[in-house]
């Protein structure tokens, strides 16, 4: 009886909760600079723009043949609900094996989260009719505000309330993007096996009721850089957990979730890899390291793991941080590890706390390659001139978003910024000197 109520009431507020989309190149206007970045040679960059809580800079470096990374932001309602919480999503997918993942992620994780919410959304409507109205045939008054759900019975004054935005949303849109990703391996396998091969990192970050939440599977890295309290320097405090097997307790619960496996990390040419094959434990795709359906021909034999396997090697589910912002906070710096293997936090805190917000990401990137061709003994204007594929020996691609958090917009809770969307995907073939 309580579903079937549900399942009423929802005739009458699903017109109160329409998807609000907004397509990409709308609301140009309002948008600093140009609206969806440009492409140049190797580079993709927006040297500034708006979001709900401050200004952002983006730039991209291609260094494969095919570029791998993709990003996006976008500010505005983070779910189909014109009640939903408002915010800003950053997420920076750096794909390997191909750009295949990467490029899956960037169209569908996103709209996960905000399809996470409205399914939160309906599963309280049912435990709520299903429970409260069964048990308690009392006048009830369904009540919505920005974020938050409320059902109060007028007679006991009960409340339930629960707020959309959470830990779990992500977590559940991160599994359900997975989910999505390897039912679409499924169907290409016997014509394209090679798709079982490719995955992606996935670092995602969501400014959102004064909170950022920080999600992560793979080595991407999101840095927060706030003011001490001595009010005299900048602290850069790193906000996402990484994946990697050359980190010690990624081995170590690598080893604890495999006991029965003594090869599951291996030292290969100096280096830490997960069954000797791939750097990171947690990744969105890799399905021959997921199900030993994909571990077997036609998929070509280097990727194959010789031992068989019945749980998956690699995991999809993120950690998460949540992290209540400060008086003190200035900005995020989210970014591939192609960046973080050049530059320490600090150092890319420092440089853009001394340098100008317009093309401060670009600045980053740049900074990053002058370490690059110096460890190579050479020099930066020579690494300019070698093109895509070859560069790969010198550098990975490279993604960095840096989102500036002013604190007054953020203390104005019913302020709201146009709605934002921008990806950063898909440089154009070109020449080198980038």
């Amino acid at each position: 009886m309580g579903t079937l109520v549900a399942n009423s009431w929802r005739k009458y507020v699903t017109p109160c909760w329409r998807p609000s989309v907004l397509r990409q190149g709308e609301n140009c206007s309002n948008k600093v600079g140009d609206p969806s970045g440009r492409a140049d040679k190797l580079w993709w960059y927006k040297d500034i723009g708006l979001h709900m809580y401050g200004e952002l800079s983006m730039a991209v470096i291609q260094a494969n043949n095919v570029l791998e990374d993709q990003c996006q932001v976008e500010s505005g309602p983070m779910s189909y609900m014109e009640a939903g919480p408002q915010g800003t999503f950053v997420g920076i997918y750096d794909g390997h094996a191909g750009p295949e993942a990467s490029r899956f992620i960037n169209n569908h994780l996103l709209e996960n989260i905000k399809s996470m919410n409205l399914c939160l959304l309906w599963n309280v409507l049912d435990f709520l009719f299903d429970k409260v109205m069964r048990f308690c045939p009392f006048h009830c008054k369904l009540a919505k505000t920005r974020g938050l759900l409320t059902l109060q019975r007028f007679n006991a004054g009960y409340t339930f309330e629960s707020r959309e935005m959470s830990a779990d949303v992500i977590k559940n849109a991160y599994l359900a993007t997975e989910e999505q990703f390897l039912s679409m391996v499924k169907k290409q396998w016997e014509i394209k096996p090679q798709i079982a091969s490719v995955g992606s990192c996935c670092l995602v970050g969501v400014v959102c009721d004064g909170m950022i939440y920080t999600a992560n599977a793979g080595d991407s890295r999101v840095v927060l850089a706030a003011v001490e309290k001595s009010g005299k320097q900048v602290k850069a405090i790193q906000l996402s957990d990484e994946h990697n097997a050359s980190v010690e307790s990624v081995r170590e619960e690598l080893r604890s979730l495999h006991p029965e496996d003594p090869k599951i990390v291996v030292l290969k040419h100096n280096v830490w890899r997960v069954k000797g094959v791939i750097q990171i434990s947690r990744s969105i795709g890799d399905a021959y390291l997921k199900s030993a359906e994909f571990n077997k021909p036609p998929l070509i034999a280097k990727f194959r793991i010789p031992d068989p396997f019945e749980k998956p090697i690699l995991l999809a589910e993120p950690s998460i941080h949540v992290h209540k912002l400060q008086h003190g906070d200035q900005f995020l710096i989210y970014a591939s590890d192609g960046l973080w293997e050049h530059l320490s936090n600090q150092d890319a805190v420092n440089i853009v706390h001394h340098s100008p917000r317009n093309g401060i990401a670009k600045r980053l990137v740049k900074a990053a390659l002058k370490v690059a061709a110096k460890k190579r003994e050479m020099r930066y204007s020579d690494l300019k001139k070698i093109d895509r594929g070859v560069r790969r020996h010198f550098h990975d691609d490279i993604t960095v978003i840096v989102l500036f958090l002013d604190s007054h917009l953020i203390s104005q809770s019913s302020f709201q910024r146009p709605v934002l969307l921008v990806k950063g995907s898909g440089v154009a073939p070109g020449d080198a000197d980038a």
